[in-house]
């Protein structure tokens, strides 16, 4: 809230009405972690895909998930795959509410594996290993977002 007890508006959403209102955009990609240069990253390779990156930190990202549907979500898990451990439920929530896997979530790690392996599989779809590279990234934002 600003000073003037108005809700603050992120600035890649635009204008949008009362609080509870929910904006489904699938052309915008959620980019979550707590290193901004990872962000960046991310979202240039999100940007080569033909989509919209929403850069936030992993607590802004959960206000950010109360008011937006995004089209994908790709956290950065850090160096324990905890980083945005905030978020799971947020992310549970809305993928329950959608009767299917939607939105898709991309997961960087630290670590080789699969959902399954790592214990995420209700909320995780992909894990993509880190270093993260165009090479690696990009083909599976593509497949997921179904272009």
């Amino acid at each position: 809230m600003n000073r003037d007890g108005e809700t603050a508006k992120h600035p890649n959403l635009g204008t949008r009405g009362s609080s509870s209102e929910t904006i489904h955009d699938p052309s915008q990609v959620l980019v979550v972690g707590k290193s901004p240069i990872n962000r960046v990253v991310v979202s240039k390779i999100v940007e080569r895909s033909g989509l919209r990156p929403i850069s936030e930190a992993p607590d802004m990202a959960v206000r950010t998930l109360r008011s937006l549907v995004p089209g994908a979500i790709v956290l950065d898990g850090g160096p324990d795959n905890k980083d945005c451990d905030n978020l799971m439920s947020g992310i549970e929530a809305l993928r329950r509410a959608s009767g299917r896997s939607f939105p898709p979530v991309i997961l960087l790690s630290t670590k080789n594996g699969t959902p399954e392996s790592l214990g995420l599989s209700d909320i995780i779809d992909v894990v993509v290993a880190k270093p993260i590279t165009p090479e690696r990234l990009q083909p599976v934002i593509d497949r997921l977002i179904g272009r």
